[in-house]
Parts: C-alpha cells; structure tokens; sequence
C-alpha cells in the first residue's frame, strides 16, 4: 500500500532579478517623463506685463493691456522733494509721447521718507487735482521687503537696481523688458531719446506687420 502524500500549492515566488528589472524600467520610464516635461512644459517666462495689480481702488488689473507700448514705470510720492518737479515732467511725458504707444505708470510708495502717508484714492486725487495726470496711478504698495508688489520686484531683480527714494524711473520695452533706469534727480531730457527710440522701434515694426 503506497504511503500518503499530502499535496499543497507552490506559493508563486518572483525572482529577485525580475524584480530589479522591473524596478529599473519604472525608474527609467519617471525620468523620460520628468524630460518631457521639461522639455515641453517649461514654465512661462516672466515679463513685466504677465503680472496683475491693484489700481487705486483695490481692482485687480492686468499689466497685459500695456503690452506693445513703451512704458515708464515709477514709485511716486506726494509729500517729497522731487514731487513737483517729477510729477510736471512725467505729465509732459505723457502727454507728449502716450498714449498710442507710450504711457507713464505710477506706482505709490510710502517706504522712502513717508512722504506717501494718504490711502491709494487720495494719492490719485492729489496727483490729479494739483498736476492733472492722466496716467494711471495705481493702489499703494511696497518695494522694499518680503511685501514687495511683484511687478516692481521684477524690475528691480531685472535691473539689479532697487530704488533708494521716491521716483526712480524704469522703461520697460513692448515685450516687458527692463531697458533702463534713472534716478529721480537725473533730467528729464535725458529720458526723452530712450523714449523716442523704443517708440521709433514700435512704429517701424507695426509698418513691417501691416
């Protein structure tokens, strides 16, 4: 008489080399996919005029709406003495050469003296009773700090130049590059080619387009 035998099943084992081939794969396959990305999934390049801020009444604004011209981007102050004589020539700036293709923006600032003290509304109201601006004046922010408005960091990280007082200047191109700087005591008339050029450029490439 034959013995019994008890059966029972085979547990299914993979081998360790199937596993490490396996894992390989996976490894390899992620990294291709990490490439991809990289490769056609960059993330936007930042310019100026990809940012949003706040006008003087807490609306959010595209700086979009500005691409394509020229502009002067400047922190403002109502109680400084530069205020005057910067104001008036940012006037004739913009009078003179917007708004088709040019335009000044004014960004407030209290960071440099408090010489800004008033809320966005009342600075905007200022500028426009005592100095008739028609460029837009925006909602009061910060440059200086971890508070900074973005835009402004922009320019700044772009120029390696961070205000030190009220109306530094910045032109920006049409594609929202930073192209120059002054200083808030440096003449008007040394602003007024730079403006010119970049606004002959606009002029001659909208005829090439056409």
């Amino acid at each position: 008489m034959e013995p019994l035998t008890t059966t029972y099943p085979l547990k299914y084992s993979v081998p360790k080399a199937r596993v490490f081939v396996v894992f390989l794969s996976m490894v390899f396959c992620t990294a291709i996919l990490c490439l991809l990305q990289l490769r056609f999934f960059k993330p936007k390049t930042k310019d100026f005029y990809s940012f949003e801020i706040k006008d003087s009444r807490g609306r959010i604004v595209s700086l979009e709406k500005y691409r394509g011209k020229a502009t002067l981007v400047v922190n403002v102050a109502s109680y400084c003495q530069h205020t005057d004589k910067n104001y008036i020539a940012l006037q004739d700036l913009h009078r003179e050469f917007g708004p088709s293709h040019f335009t000044v923006l004014a960004f407030p600032c209290n960071q440099f003296g408090e010489s800004e003290p008033g809320s966005s509304q009342e600075i905007e109201a200022f500028a426009k009773g005592n100095y008739g601006v028609t460029f837009p004046v925006f909602h009061k922010i910060k440059i200086l700090g971890s508070e900074a408005e973005p835009a402004f960091k922009f320019l700044i990280e772009s120029s390696k130049k961070e205000p030190r007082w009220n109306f530094w200047k910045y032109l920006v191109s049409p594609e929202g590059k930073v192209v120059k700087f002054w200083r808030p005591e440096e003449p008007i008339e040394s602003i007024k080619p730079e403006i010119a050029s970049l606004i002959r450029q606009i002029i001659m490439k909208k005829r090439e387009d056409l």
